[in-house]
């Protein structure tokens, strides 16, 4: 067995906040609280769930849908009972997991799918591989642009997607009776969106039909199989229990005494349940189960349209966004023997909060940007205080569907909430009104000053609006098709492998450039180690014409000059910088200069 105390050389992400001009700052990993207690590199996995609702599992009062399996994650752990994802619904919750802050900070302010991931910080992929674990993505990934695909932001693998079952006419007959029967919306129109493909039935490679769900387990099974002899970081985010449910096979559903529309949702959960026990029946098998950090947790609140609960709160997705439900959500903590087992945390917790704690955990420098805290000591209960004394939310995006805009501050017991910016503020304490019913903004003047003063502040904070850059065409799927796992080492360009398309340059140019005068340029390089030292072509162009050409070698995390005499012959003229990187050079980073004379030029591509 290797030695999983063996900390693989790492890259130091330096994070450049350009636009802003600021740099982000990183602290060490021991000066954070509880970081003596863990001794070993642990494994982590992330078990993000879809539209899974407050009261739709067992540790949270659930008594029609059986989750032996998660209320076994909750007797080893910590159950969070005041965890709140920090933007929803689908593409911004994931945003804010994978960047460890407010959606906000890089301009999404809703949906805003198209949103590209900032690149001059690391995503908690990137972060988890430099940082010397093997690094894993599962199910649904909707982040970022185009080209910000899983094996581009830092992860090793993914689970490709297999081929989903197509329905027979007869098939698609017998399924809309079903769906009428139980009381399905929409029957017809659900039904002319299928076009004959199943939603959650995948072809096994045999020819046999499988629940999507269940594939997802057994990949997962696969992946800590493969990897168990080295720290690993999996990413579990399956498409369940998104709607819609209506396929889930009646052998998990009778498990439930779900009624009427919901009892589909049930079975869904139920097969999430089950994926859950793979995973603890596997790091048992392996003796890794101790060595494992497991975060379980929802992207938001229950679909309310397929039965979804998020009691004893109100609120949910479709119907109920304006509420807690829509963000307060489940979250269990698990790692035998370092987390206390069978307890719960009622202090303000929420997504932003992994990063940071798993930042901690695996021993490399935690970056400064991050919003969250390292939740271990919290919930070991030697740090006092709640992890976040306020929480905030904003959707505002004006191209989003209205009624996901909502405005709202978590304090204590209150929870201040209105639809838009310039709305009145409503006060609602949850403790004496759990559903929101009373308005109590009147009686309690200097709650709702101190809340706005806050949530004031915090909006200070945070750049304006912008529409999302225009979405790129993709010729490849988002996620390799296929059985098995893509690779970003199969996917490698030139020197440079897939992988570190997380990795960029930037290329800084002056803000005057006059012709007969020297130029000095910028390169600040962030070069994974384990690659070594890099070449790196600088190139000064006038259309297709080199004028000048240099040749760095770079390795690491800095910054690079190169100077270039512009010839007199070329004043007037528009000029291109050019870098390059890789045996091939086929990606390349470039930025025009008209007629030498600029603005500064900051640019950076991914390589």
């Amino acid at each position: 067995m290797k030695n999983r105390l063996k900390c693989a050389k790492s890259l130091k992400r330096v994070a450049l906040l350009c636009g802003a001009g600021i740099a982000a700052s990183f602290v060490p990993a021991a000066m954070a609280a509880g970081q003596g207690a863990f001794g070993n590199k642990p494994n982590v996995v992330l078990l993000f769930i879809d539209d899974l609702g407050y009261g739709d599992i067992g540790p949270y009062g659930c008594k029609d849908i059986p989750t032996p399996n998660i209320d076994k994650l909750a007797e080893t752990g910590v159950v969070c009972t005041s965890f709140h994802v920090a933007s929803a619904p689908c593409s911004p919750s994931r945003h804010v997991l994978m960047m460890g802050e407010y959606a906000q900070r890089s301009g999404k302010f809703g949906m805003a799918r198209g949103q590209p991931l900032p690149s001059d910080r690391p995503t908690m992929a990137q972060f988890m591989s430099d940082a010397g674990y093997a690094t894993g993505q599962i199910g649904k990934w909707d982040l970022g642009d185009s080209t910000q695909v899983p094996l581009s932001v830092g992860f090793d693998e993914t689970r490709k997607n297999a081929p989903m079952k197509k329905y027979s006419p007869d098939e698609l007959k017998a399924l809309e009776e079903r769906m009428l029967k139980y009381g399905v919306k929409n029957t017809k129109a659900l039904l002319k969106k299928y076009k004959q493909s199943s939603r959650f039935f995948v072809k096994t490679p045999d020819g046999k039909d499988q629940w999507l769900t269940d594939y997802d387990g057994d990949m997962m099974v696969d992946f800590v199989k493969r990897h168990k002899d080295e720290p690993f970081f999996l990413y579990f985010s399956p498409n369940a229990v998104h709607s819609p449910s209506m396929e889930a096979p009646e052998s998990y559903i009778n498990r439930t005494t779900a009624k009427g529309v919901r009892r589909f949702l049930a079975g869904a959960i139920v097969s999430v349940d089950d994926q859950v026990g793979k995973l603890l029946k596997v790091l048992d098998e392996y003796g890794l189960r101790e060595n494992t950090l497991i975060v379980f947790a929802s992207d938001n609140g229950a679909n309310l349209d397929e039965g979804g609960s998020s009691t004893p709160y109100a609120g949910g997705k479709h119907g109920g966004t304006q509420q807690v439900g829509w963000v307060r959500v489940p979250c269990i903590y698990s790692y035998p023997g370092v987390i206390p087992a069978g307890k719960r945390y009622d202090g303000l917790n929420s997504s932003f909060d992994f990063f940071s704690t798993f930042a901690v955990v695996s021993g490399h420098p935690v970056p400064g940007n991050l919003d969250g805290v390292n939740m271990i000591p919290h919930l070991q209960g030697k740090k006092t205080g709640v992890a976040h004394e306020f929480l905030f939310q904003l959707n505002c995006d004006p191209s989003d569907m209205e009624h996901r805009n909502v405005v709202a501050v978590r304090w204590k017991d209150w929870r201040l909430y209105r639809k838009s910016e310039t709305d009145q503020w409503q006060l609602f304490d949850l403790n004496a009104d759990p559903k929101e019913t009373k308005d109590v903004s009147d009686a309690h003047p200097e709650v709702v000053k101190r809340m706005d003063e806050e949530f004031g502040n915090w909006r200070k904070t945070l750049p304006e609006w912008k529409p999302i850059p225009p979405r790129k065409k993709r010729d490849t799927p988002l996620i390799p098709q296929g059985y098995g796992w893509a690779s970003a080492k199969e996917q490698a360009s030139g020197r440079v492998p897939a992988k570190e398309a997380g990795n960029y340059l930037t290329l800084e140019a002056p803000k005057q450039l006059v012709a007969g005068s020297t130029v000095t340029v910028k390169i600040t390089h962030r070069i994974p180690s384990k690659l070594g030292e890099q070449k790196i072509h600088v190139t000064l162009k006038s259309g297709q014409k080199k004028v000048k050409r240099q040749v760095l070698k770079a390795k690491g995390t800095g910054t690079l000059e190169v100077s270039f005499l512009i010839p007199k012959e070329y004043a007037g003229k528009s000029l291109n910088f050019a870098a390059f990187a890789g045996e091939e050079y086929k990606q390349r980073l470039q930025k025009s200069l008209p007629q030498l004379l600029t603005d500064p030029v900051i640019v950076k591509q991914k390589f």
